[in-house]
């Protein structure tokens, strides 16, 4: 469940910025380094739309994509091919939170929910990037390149899609 709330939660901060935003893609490249500086680097693209859906396509080093609304988070692995659904079960104002950021210098932001505290940078009004300490410790970086911010999108994107024959877990 945590890890849901930490994907839905680097989704959602993609809209920190001080105009009103109700859409968001970008190219990214995610790093997550553990407590032996030892990293993982993930790279793909991200889609997201007010209220909370979001389709982050995982397409290195392992294709995944993790589909997010209101109520669920879908993960579908197609080398396993698995499908993973949990039901997100916290009552997180992400969009409140980002609205409340406070800026800690020129182009950095600091937003808190709980204990975890998340470092936002922008350029020229962008999100450039989000870092945060994750619920394993590790440190988590998402770096955001081709930012586009509220252009249309075709809301089926955010609908799952995988072959039948997938295994499907609900949690």
């Amino acid at each position: 469940m945590k890890h849901a709330l930490t994907l839905l939660l680097s989704y959602t901060l993609s809209f920190a910025s001080f105009d009103a935003i109700n859409t968001f893609q970008a190219d990214f490249t995610q790093s997550v380094t553990d407590d032996k500086d030892k990293s993982l680097v993930y790279e793909g693209h991200v889609v997201a739309s007010k209220p909370q859906n979001a389709v982050w396509n995982y397409t290195k080093p392992i294709k995944k994509d993790v589909y997010i609304n209101r109520y669920n988070v879908t993960v579908v692995e197609p080398e396993i091919e698995q499908v993973i659904v949990r039901r997100i079960e916290s009552n997180f104002d992400f969009f409140n939170m980002i609205q409340n950021a406070k800026k800690i210098e020129k182009d950095v932001y600091e937003a808190r929910y709980k204990e975890s505290k998340f470092t936002i940078t922008t350029k020229n009004r962008l999100i450039e990037s989000i870092s945060y300490i994750d619920e394993f410790e590790n440190k988590v970086k998402i770096l955001f390149e081709n930012q586009k911010q509220n252009e249309d999108v075709n809301v089926e994107l955010f609908i799952p899609k995988y072959p039948l024959e997938f295994d499907i877990v609900r949690d």
